[in-house]
């Protein structure tokens, strides 16, 4: 589908930018998953699997989500807009009670679940990989 263009000398609506916002292969899941594969881990990109992991090692059974700081409301970044607050709160609180429910049903299914914060990848990507590879290390 293609991308309305943006008239010369009017904003975006709210629709408009909300619309441009992607649900995967987001700049930070690009970056773990090219220093993942450069390091020599080999997994599967977004699986059938309850929450559709953003990466996942199926032989371990280990699942990796990388949580946006806005969208999953980051206890450190996240700031609820201005306006529409109620509806804002509302989803932001949903999208908290998913990722729970995710990773009991995964946990469940038996397995490992790891989140990290955009801001973990984009700042602290390092600790990340080797959160990553104690788990690959430590699973059966």
């Amino acid at each position: 589908m293609p991308r309305k263009k943006r008239r010369k000398g009017r904003p975006l609506t709210r629709s408009e930018q909300m619309a441009r916002i992607r649900s995967g292969n987001t700049g930070p899941e690009l970056a773990l998953r090219r220093l993942l594969w450069r390091e020599g881990f080999r997994y599967r990109v977004r699986p059938r699997l309850p929450g559709r992991p953003d990466v996942a090692f199926i032989s371990r059974r280990i699942a990796v989500f990388v949580d946006g700081c806005f969208w999953h409301g980051c206890p450190k970044h996240y700031a609820t807009p201005g306006t529409n607050t109620l509806f804002w709160e509302a989803k932001i609180s949903r999208n908290i009670a998913r990722d729970e429910e995710v990773n009991r049903q995964l946990q469940e299914l038996g397995w490992t679940v790891l989140r990290f914060w955009e801001h973990d990848i984009e700042g602290e990507i390092d600790s990340v990989i080797v959160a990553i590879r104690d788990a690959l290390r430590n699973s059966p």
